[in-house]
């Protein structure tokens, strides 16, 4: 295969496709990286990519769709016939299927569930009812059990006689269970391998091994990962039912794809993941949700300035500090509002703790607003040489830091509290609220100090 460089393979690829060679399309995807495959299939059209997952075996697709982010694979599966896209999705790793599947509209996605295997089909339907933060909505269904009762010779067996259907399995570890299904044991493959023919699987193994409930959260498993060096650790249902197996890698990625989420969230990206492969009027429709709510607050905040008119035709001065203020104010609050969703993701602070935050976030407001209403009021003074002018601007920066710091801390204890998402209300919330307050307390001084400022 040539070397192509990274600004032609999506042209490489669209002629490729033309050409209908499964090989060469198979090779080249092969032969380019995971990043520069997902870059590459947003730049075909709907149709080149029906036409691609066509032409490619069902095994060699699903090994594209690893390549993709969930959204994208499911924009690219949704538009096949449920018969070919299901075809792919059991060719998919569990984890990797159900992912993809939640992305899919509800009635397609039913669609894909019928024409699949009834054990694939059934399978998917049980990992979607868990939460996507979850043991259960993380944890991969493809590894190597065994009874407890067998002997090494019937593992060795065993395992050359399904030796194609294990050929995809990740196999470090044999999972040990009772004849109840019960998880009593994990098997490391090399002790198998090294141990007598003779021996029972239940002499070797390593026995009460740490498990975790598949309603375990994120972030208890993010702890078990960093305390612990396991590449996987066992998922056991609420009976102790051996029901699979959770990964750290796939741990690591579902902590990158929270953040990530958590970013988009404050953003203003309503609906999840936004890629620009997507159809304009989903695109526009997601942010404007935002935006239009986001004018509405705005106008508010203008309506102060509106009724202090008088106030700043008098003082023109004045119109230099309020944007001023506005800014500064919501970036300590916004600190806040990081500091607090980051604790609550951890959960080193609880919704009701509101009276705690507020106490720790108050005192931090008090001392920053101090800093940066004397540093403000300096730099007034400086420019106007009058006095009061720094006081009205220093003093109105350093009441409106406070009032942003308490309440960009307390938003998201509140909102989660009210079974609103913090990451997606606290910024627009916080935002109205200090520019409002900010230009109401510069206004409403300068207007009490008047007399003192045009003198």
């Amino acid at each position: 295969m040539a070397h192509y460089r990274d600004a032609e393979h999506w042209n490489t690829l669209a002629a490729l496709i033309d050409e209908g060679n499964a090989e060469t399309l198979a090779s080249f995807l092969e032969s380019i990286t995971p990043t520069e495959t997902a870059r590459t299939v947003s730049r075909l059209t709907e149709e080149q990519s029906t036409l691609l997952l066509s032409l490619l075996s069902s095994e060699d697709a699903a090994e594209l769709m690893h390549d993709l982010p969930d959204e994208q694979a499911a924009d690219v599966l949704e538009v096949l016939p449920p018969d070919v896209a299901a075809d792919i999705f059991e060719s998919m790793p569990s984890d990797d299927r159900v992912d993809v599947l939640a992305d899919v509209e509800t009635d397609r996605a039913e669609m894909i569930l019928s024409a699949m295997a009834p054990r694939e089909a059934e399978e998917s339907r049980k990992l979607m009812e868990f939460p996507g933060d979850s043991a259960g909505g993380l944890m991969i269904t493809e590894f190597l059990v065994c009874k407890e009762d067998l002997s090494v010779r019937e593992m060795v067996e065993d395992m050359r006689k399904h030796r194609e259907s294990y050929s995809d399995y990740n196999v470090q570890y044999i999972y040990v269970v009772t004849r109840d299904g019960m998880l009593s044991g994990v098997l490391p493959l090399r002790e198998l391998i090294l141990a007598s023919r003779d021996l029972s699987i239940s002499a070797i193994m390593i026995k009460s091994p740490l498990s975790v409930n598949t309603d375990v959260h994120l972030d208890v498993l993010l702890e078990i990962f960093d305390d612990h060096k396991y590449l996987a650790v066992p998922v056991v249902d609420p009976k102790g039912i051996f029901a699979g197996v959770v990964r750290r890698e796939d741990v690591e990625e579902a902590d990158a794809e929270r953040a990530s989420d958590t970013l988009l969230k404050v953003s203003g990206l309503w609906g999840g993941e936004e890629l620009r492969s997507m159809p304009l009027r989903e695109r526009s429709m997601r942010r404007l949700s935002w935006l239009s709510i986001n004018i509405v607050l705005n106008i508010i905040s203008a309506s102060v300035i509106a009724f202090y008119m008088d106030t700043l035709t008098a003082v023109i001065a004045l119109v230099v500090f309020l944007p001023i203020i506005s800014d500064m104010s919501g970036c300590s609050g916004n600190q806040a509002v990081a500091v607090s969703l980051r604790e609550l993701t951890l959960g080193l602070v609880r919704p009701m703790e509101i009276f705690r935050v507020m106490r720790k976030e108050c005192l931090v407001g008090i001392v920053n607003g101090l800093a940066l209403g004397c540093l403000l009021a300096t730099v007034a003074f400086m420019w106007k040489g009058n006095p009061y002018l720094g006081l009205v601007v220093g003093g109105a920066l350093a009441l409106n830091t406070v009032l942003a710091v308490t309440l960009g801390g307390l938003l998201p204890l509140v909102l989660k509290r009210l079974n609103f998402d913090p990451a997606l209300a606290s910024g627009p919330i916080l935002t109205t609220v200090t520019d409002m307050c900010g230009f109401l307390l510069l206004l409403s001084f300068a207007t009490a100090a008047m007399d003192s400022l045009i003198s």
